[in-house]
């Protein structure tokens, strides 16, 4: 005698391999996804940096007072998102800042040739406020999130306007991460914005004066200044400090097990590399002002022992 299959027993059957092949198919893409790195962007609202970071350190949010060095500001914001999100890999830096007919500026095309940096230029009107800016800000966060091109957004800025684009990215499941520069009174980043992002952090004056810089003094033809023209111990510490942080960059963290031990004294070669880079920076011969180079000292070895 046959066996007599019993009746619907071949749609079960049927039924039961589809479901094991949607297992196998589930596992596949749990494996891959378990192994594919999560990715995150920084999107940079310039002219809120220049002005928090302006009013922080020089007291003025007018950029002729001051220089922003824009390129170890940067640098540093990658290596902060390294730390606190480990797992992740940087998609690029987004840098928004204004130009007149959105023509980059000397300085915005050194920016935009950094690598893992894109600039995005909103327009600026007569009074050289920006225009446009907060708008290609919802546009990039809002496209990368629907687009699952990152899971985590940083966002460096402080205006209201920019609620929009943080509820855009989220509704598509990103995670957005305010970052914010201390304010030197009350607030300087509107609370609402402040309510709809996941998480928040504050960068305080140790950590910007490195990168903010008053303008070089003018000099004469012989690059002494005269008594009247020599800048403060205080704006020559900033420049001390910068140099330590262009230091760093260059030659990485593990340099500072060499130099701490000789505190307060510097290698030979060390001293000379950072009068040199000090000089450059101030316009100004630091041959017959004692006091000045041992204040470009101090800031040199102030921003060194903030980062052990």
């Amino acid at each position: 005698m046959h066996d007599v299959e019993p009746p619907g027993g071949a749609d079960l059957a049927a039924i039961a391999a589809g479901i094991e092949r949607t297992n196998e198919l589930l596992q596949r893409v749990l494996a891959e996804v378990a192994t594919t790195p999560s990715t995150h962007a920084i999107f940079v609202d310039a002219g809120y940096v220049y002005a928090a970071a302006g009013r922080l350190v020089t007291g003025t949010e007018d950029r002729r007072t001051f220089e922003l060095d824009t390129e170890g500001l940067i640098e540093a914001y990658i290596d902060r998102a390294r730390t606190i999100f480990p797992d992740s890999r940087l998609l690029r830096v987004y840098w928004y800042d204004g130009a007149r007919r959105r023509i980059h500026t000397t300085e915005q095309q050194r920016i935009a040739e950094l690598p893992d940096v894109k600039v995005r230029l909103g327009n600026l009107n007569a009074n050289n406020q920006q225009k446009g800016v907060d708008s290609l800000i919802r546009t990039d966060l809002e496209s990368l999130a629907r687009h699952r091109a990152i899971g985590d957004a940083v966002l460096v800025g402080g205006d209201e306007d920019l609620v929009s684009a943080v509820e855009a990215a989220q509704g598509y499941g990103a995670r957005v991460h305010l970052w914010g520069i201390e304010a030197a009174t009350g607030r300087n980043q509107a609370e609402p914005l402040l309510w709809e992002v996941d998480s928040q952090r504050t960068f305080d004056l140790e950590f910007c004066k490195p990168y903010v810089m008053r303008r070089a003094v003018v000099t004469d033809l012989s690059g002494e200044a005269g008594p009247g023209h020599l800048p403060s111990r205080e704006d020559v510490r900033f420049v001390g400090a910068q140099v330590a942080a262009q230091w760093l960059a260059s030659r990485g963290r593990g340099t500072l097990a060499d130099l701490l031990p000789g505190h307060p004294y510097l290698p030979g070669s060390v001293d000379q590399e950072l009068l040199i880079e000090a000089e450059a920076l101030l316009q100004l011969s630091l041959r017959a002002h004692a006091d000045l180079r041992r204040a470009v000292r101090d800031g040199f070895w102030d921003h060194l022992q903030a980062q052990y």
